[in-house]
């Protein structure tokens, strides 16, 4: 099966995989709320490591950067619901639900364990996905409705990331990179992050940093990877991933290149 992707409504969606794993560095433009039917997932934010599993929910928030690994787990596919709660839906509920909003700096992913009212508002989403047919608008609105309405029950504060329609703006490109170099996305996805267009991106970094873009991050992964192998003795396998590369043998020709003997040489 590989990875498939089952839509009912353009905001409903049943995700499944089952090869050995999947791994997507993700930046969601509206924010997702998840429900893992069967299988785990591995959330890397920063230095901050996050597992989840059956029957766990979660709050993605948009413009965030996270690496996500999906594992099939006893014998079963990694299988999740997804809702998407897009700006013109919150847009719509939060204008018939006013509500005074502060900003939240920086606004991170929420988790619910497996609370019981979001697990039986997304569960009862299933049977929907037999449907030879879309599932009518009226019905989907009602579904997210419920589920937004939950979650500010369950989380008072809720209100301040959902009702934030704002768009990133111009924030220092040192203190941004830094943080978040080894997630492999478009250089156009970085420059909207820190407030920038492309072009305005590029220059600014060459600007800043003296080189471009992707030799910098590159260097960087390298140097994050060597120490993670070296100082934490973990294997190559296990980190390559984490520190952006998407291909262990291109990782190890880089890491070659750059320092000379392969990472395997240095584990231990």
């Amino acid at each position: 099966m590989g990875h498939q992707t089952h839509y009912i409504h353009p905001d409903l969606k049943l995700s499944g995989f089952d090869g050995t794993f999947y791994k997507a560095d993700v930046l969601f433009e509206q924010h997702l709320l998840v429900w893992f039917i069967s299988g785990e997932t591995k959330i890397i934010q920063g230095d901050k490591t996050y597992w989840f599993g059956a029957g766990d929910t979660l709050l993605f928030p948009r413009n965030q950067l996270v690496t996500v690994i999906n594992y099939p787990k006893n014998g079963l596919p990694h299988q999740s619901v997804v809702m998407h709660l897009t700006k013109k839906r919150l847009t719509d509920f939060y204008a018939r639900n006013k509500v005074d909003i502060r900003p939240m700096q920086p606004p991170i992913f929420r988790t619910f364990d497996q609370h019981p009212l979001l697990k039986s508002c997304l569960a009862s989403l299933i049977p929907y996905f037999e449907l030879n047919e879309p599932l009518p608008d009226p019905i989907a609105s009602l579904k997210i409705d419920a589920a937004i309405t939950i979650l500010r029950t369950i989380d008072t504060t809720i209100d301040h990331l959902l009702a934030n329609f704002d768009e990133p703006g111009k924030i220092s490109l040192v203190d941004f990179m830094e943080q978040n170099y080894m997630f492999n996305m478009r250089m156009d996805k970085f420059g909207y992050l820190t407030g920038r267009s492309l072009t305005t991106f590029k220059r600014d970094f060459k600007k800043t940093f003296q080189t471009t873009p992707q030799k910098w991050l590159t260097e960087k992964r390298l140097e994050l990877a060597y120490y993670q192998i070296r100082e934490k003795k973990r294997k190559p396998s296990e980190v390559y991933l984490e520190v952006g590369f998407e291909n262990l043998s291109h990782f190890g020709y880089a890491f070659r290149k750059r320092y000379g003997y392969a990472p395997t040489e240095i584990a231990g």
